[in-house]
């Protein structure tokens, strides 16, 4: 085998020649050229619809290509399938999660290819490799026999990861893999994939955080509109301008501008909410039109506080007024309903924001169409124009209305599920990481809606682990540990230094 460095001076291992794929009237990607070699790191950046998916759909076999022709090790190959990639050493970790919930962290790391003894699956054998490779990646607080349902979006990530360096890949393709994680599995993750092209892996990554491609990219990739913009040496670029050629444009201000709040009356009051012991006395207000961010480490109950508002979680204790009038939300029927008005953005849009196999429109229409009911019968004209609206506010950027939610970028699908319950017109929206896995554009989008929104009197309450989204966004943040809300910031005081000193529970004095 070839050393690191003799690898990187040899042809592509991985070669792309005048790729084209279309899905209906949209073209995902026009005449692309694409090449990576053993022993490097390859990021590819594009703002979400720029064809980046495509490409690594077609590269592991997901997808087949319209024209155009595809390379490994020398050889053309048409793959006829994930399976037939992977077995050629190609595997990709897609953004959304392939594991099976209801069967356990080894029984998914090893599903492909069990170990067997007397013809049965060897469970002792198959927790001994899921162990080794969980300690490959540093995460050996996972317990392979635990059910992968029960594991945190963060550790199914992390399973995720281990799975796929399970199967021995020569090409390993990462899609937004690190979006879900913690900022300590991000550093293990960085570090695995260093330790990886050292070992000879041709490695791809698609990212929309700067600074991990800065950390760990030898070369980089732009595409925008399904084309390839430009290939070159990671570091030969500013990150600005690398923005710039993604989204084809200058930038303006990375969050608009905050106005002044004036408080006039609190939308929201929370009291001694407690659940299960991981919420525990939250008191908190949202006054009308402001926008208040949840800060803290990721697992401090700000999931819980969210899902237990919209009326998800059971056996929630505590006291809820919307506009001084107590309320009992116990279901997101109960949510949606004329007096409380109240929407929520989730975490994971592929499976708790959409319905992936059905088209854009019934997928815009779910929130909303009991209001554009009429007794047995759905009021089509008033549908139809509803979802045009939809359409052209979000700016999504769909061949058709009919066309399965699927076939969008992440950033479009993300967009659809805000649409959706904007639809519903509420005063209440809650937002679970709402940019996880969005591109710079996307977020631009985002934060101008939100700011509108809060202009328009609508509250907002949202949850984040990106600290400059709670510093450029919020009027306010709380910041959560343990279940509590141990500090509140807002002004000046809303810095990165208060945050993650709130974070830690450290009593220090604001800066």
């Amino acid at each position: 085998m070839n050393t690191p460095d003799e690898q990187r001076s040899t042809a592509p291992h991985l070669t792309l020649q005048g790729i084209t794929k279309r899905y209906g009237g949209v073209t995902a990607l026009d005449s692309v050229d694409f090449s990576c070699n053993l022993g490097s790191i390859h990021a590819v950046l594009g703002e979400n619809g720029a064809g980046k998916s495509t490409l690594i759909k077609i590269m592991s076999g997901v997808v087949t290509a319209d024209e155009g022709s595809l390379t490994l090790a020398g050889s053309e190959r048409h793959f006829r399938g994930p399976a037939d990639a992977n077995a050629a050493g190609v595997v990709c970790i897609f953004q959304e999660l392939s594991l099976i919930p209801d069967l356990s962290v080894a029984d998914n790391i090893c599903i492909s290819n069990p170990p067997r003894r007397f013809g049965l699956i060897d469970n002792r054998e198959q927790i001994r490799r899921a162990e080794q490779v969980l300690a490959r990646i540093h995460c050996e607080d996972v317990n392979p026999r635990s059910r992968v349902r029960d594991l945190p979006l963060s550790r199914r990530q992390m399973v995720e990861i281990a799975k796929a360096l399970s199967r021995d890949p020569s090409v390993l393709i990462l899609d937004e893999a690190t979006s879900a994680l913690t900022a300590a599995d991000v550093d293990n993750v960085l570090s695995l994939l260093g330790t990886l092209r050292d070992e000879g892996l041709a490695i791809l990554t698609i990212s929309h955080r700067m600074h991990e491609i800065e950390a760990v990219a030898d070369k980089c990739s732009v595409f925008r509109n399904g084309r390839h913009i430009e290939t070159f040496n990671e570091g030969e670029h500013s990150p600005q301008n690398i923005v710039q050629m993604m989204i084809g444009r200058e930038i303006s201000a990375h969050f608009p501008a905050k106005r002044q709040y004036v408080h006039d009356g609190n939308a929201l009051e929370i009291d001694n909410l407690s659940w299960e012991g991981r919420l525990k006395d939250i008191r908190l207000s949202v006054g009308k039109g402001e926008i208040v961010g949840l800060g803290g480490l990721d697992g401090q109950g700000q999931k819980e506080l969210l899902l237990g508002l919209f009326g998800v979680l059971k056996k929630l204790h505590g006291n809820v007024r919307i506009d001084g009038k107590p309320v009992r939300i116990r279901s997101p029927l109960d949510a949606k309903q004329a007096g409380i008005n109240m929407a929520l953005i989730p975490e994971d849009r592929k499976t708790e924001g959409l319905l992936l196999p059905m088209s854009i429109e019934d997928n815009l229409a779910l929130a909303s169409l009991q209001s554009l009911t009429h007794g047995l019968f759905v009021d089509k004209a008033a549908l139809s124009a509803a979802i045009d609206a939809g359409i052209a506010r979000m700016q999504i950027k769909a061949g058709s209305a009919d066309d399965a939610v699927s076939t969008l970028s992440g950033g479009n699908q993300q967009k659809v599920v805000i649409a959706k319950w904007l639809m519903t017109n509420p005063r209440l929206v809650l937002l679970n990481d709402p940019t996880r896995g969005i591109d710079v554009g996307t977020k631009q989008e985002i934060y101008r809606l939100l700011r509108q929104l809060a202009e328009q009197g609508v509250s907002i309450l949202m949850y984040t682990t990106d600290y400059e989204e709670l510093i450029g966004c919020c009027d306010r943040v709380a910041v959560m540990y343990d279940g509590r809300i141990v500090r509140e910031l807002q002004g000046t005081s809303i810095n990165e230094h208060n945050i993650i000193a709130s974070s830690l529970n450290m009593e220090e004095e604001l800066v």
